[in-house]
Formats: structure tokens, C-alpha cells, sequence
């Protein structure tokens, strides 16, 4: 009897456990869902409220805070593309931000590897040096880069803009780090072994390696080259050859700055931002699932 009773006991203060246990978990994942949501809404609103005030008057933008749809987005519109060739922008802005996109990918991925897998004499040091410069903040550079670009007759060209895409101090030391990681010296020496080149064992063993990390930083450096404003200002005098962020930032009316006109270009603007994300999100998840679990 006193051992059904004991029995009978620990299987109710068990059930109670597990039915307190049931109820912490679902307040703790509820006030978890609570939290996204507001974060959720918090990053959502200023994209909102951009292409809401788009489909407004310059008026009523410059009077108050806009939270429901207008009908002015297509005179806006219209204003834009009279003032600036915002299409023309947009295809400067596209051609230059892929080609510095793929450059600064593929030779940061082979910097990074070099780095990882070459132990030559100063590699540490040469690597502090590169991890130095991200110290220095680009704009100080900019008087010697401009006549740099000068003396060479490059300005108004792209290529000042395209080729310094090549040397990413963040990039290479991203790499650097994915490859140590991500490939390992085995799988290397194997290739080796059976022959292989280096640059063919950089192409077909650790580029694949690497791929969730490709698409991780591409995005940021796609981001990063496309919201450029300093530069192409700098260097680019021919409207024509002018990025879409400088051409939204120049869209004036003849006294006053047309904030309707400059909104709809905004708008425009995160079109590609947008769709790159959406295409590439899968990878980065992906690739910060595969960092978080250890096997």
C-alpha cells in the first residue's frame, strides 16, 4: 500500500512538473513571437512610410507625418524622369555594383584562401597590415585617390570606382577566416597529390567549399557598392555616366529640393536590394545554421 501510494505520488508532483514546465515554455516562445513581431514592425515601418510619402505632394510631405496612401505618385514620377535620367541611373548603378560585386568576391575568396593555406615568410604580418587599413577611414583618401586617378586619365571613367573593389580589407579577412574553417588542409594536399594545380584547386575544391559564404557577403558587398555616393560624385562630371544615388540627390525644382520626386527614386532604388535578398536569403541562413551547430 505505501509503495502504490509513494508511486501515486511522484506521478502526480511529475505531472504538475511537466504541466509548469508546458506553461514556462509557452510563455517564454509567446514572448519570444511578441519580440520578433515588434522588430519585425520596427524594420518594416521606414519602408513603409518611404513609399507612402512617395504617393504624396511636396506640401503635404513637408507639413506632417504621412501614414496613408496618396494619389500623387505618378506626378512625382513624372517629375523625376523629366529632371534626371533616372533609367540611365539605374543601369550605371546595376553595371557598375555586379562587375565590383564579382571582382571584390572572387579575389577577396582567393586572398583569403592564399592567407589560409600558404605559410610563407611575413604572412602574419602582411595579413595585420591588411587588417590595419580597415582602420582608416576611406574618405581621407580621397584627395590622393582623385589626383592618383588623374595623372592616370581615368577620372570620369568607371574604373576608379570598379577596380578598388578588388582589395577589401573586411573581405579578404571574412575569407580568410571561412577558409579555415570551411576547407580543410586534407582535402587540399589530396588535390595536390593527384596532381592538381593550385589555381585549379582553388577553383573546383575550395570556391564550392566556400559558396553559402559567397552568397553571405556578396549581399552586404552588392549593398555597399549600390548605396556608393561619394565616389561617383567625386569622379564621375558626365550626368550620363552618374550613379543612381548621386542622381536622386541632384533631383531639385528651381528653388526648393523635390522631396516627392527624390522619394519615388529612393523607392526605385531598393528594387534590387530587395530581390537580391529575397534570392540569397536561403544561403544565408543557411550558412549561420551551419556555423551555429557543431557536429
Amino acid at each position: 500500500m505505501k509503495q502504490s501510494l509513494e508511486i501515486k505520488s511522484t506521478s502526480v508532483i511529475t505531472d504538475k512538473e511537466l504541466k509548469a514546465k508546458k506553461r514556462k515554455s509557452l510563455i517564454i516562445i509567446t514572448l519570444i513571437w511578441i519580440m520578433l513581431i515588434i522588430s519585425a514592425i520596427i524594420c518594416l515601418i521606414p519602408f513603409y512610410s518611404m513609399i507612402i510619402t512617395s504617393t504624396h505632394a511636396n506640401s503635404e510631405i513637408a507639413r506632417k507625418l504621412l501614414m496613408t496612401p496618396g494619389d500623387k505618385f505618378l506626378d512625382n514620377y513624372k517629375r523625376l524622369v523629366e529632371v534626371v535620367p533616372i533609367w540611365r541611373g539605374f543601369a550605371n548603378s546595376l553595371f557598375i555594383t555586379l562587375i565590383s560585386t564579382v571582382l571584390g568576391l572572387y579575389f577577396s575568396a582567393m586572398s583569403g584562401y592564399g592567407f589560409s593555406k600558404y605559410q610563407f615568410k611575413g604572412n602574419s604580418f602582411l595579413f595585420a597590415c591588411v587588417l590595419g587599413t580597415m582602420m582608416v577611414p576611406g574618405q581621407l583618401g580621397i584627395i590622393g585617390f582623385f589626383r592618383l586617378m588623374n595623372e592616370m586619365g581615368l577620372i570620369n571613367t568607371y574604373w576608379p570606382i570598379i577596380l578598388p573593389s578588388i582589395s577589401n580589407a573586411f573581405a579578404l579577412f571574412f575569407f580568410k577566416q571561412v577558409a579555415d574553417n570551411s576547407v580543410p588542409k586534407e582535402i587540399v594536399e589530396a588535390a595536390r597529390i593527384d596532381g592538381s594545380r593550385e589555381i585549379t584547386i582553388f577553383h573546383r575544391v575550395a570556391l564550392p567549399l566556400m559558396g553559402p559564404s559567397l552568397a553571405t557577403l556578396g549581399i552586404f558587398l552588392f549593398i555597399g557598392k549600390w548605396n556608393e555616393f561619394l565616389q561617383p560624385m567625386i569622379l564621375l562630371f558626365d550626368n550620363k555616366l552618374q550613379t543612381l544615388p548621386v542622381m536622386i540627390a541632384s533631383v531639385r525644382s528651381q528653388f526648393n529640393v523635390d522631396y516627392g520626386a527624390q522619394y519615388v527614386g529612393i523607392v526605385i532604388s531598393i528594387i534590387p536590394i530587395l530581390i537580391v535578398f529575397a534570392i540569397f536569403s536561403k544561403q544565408i541562413i543557411g550558412n549561420v545554421m551551419a556555423g551555429a551547430v557543431k557536429e
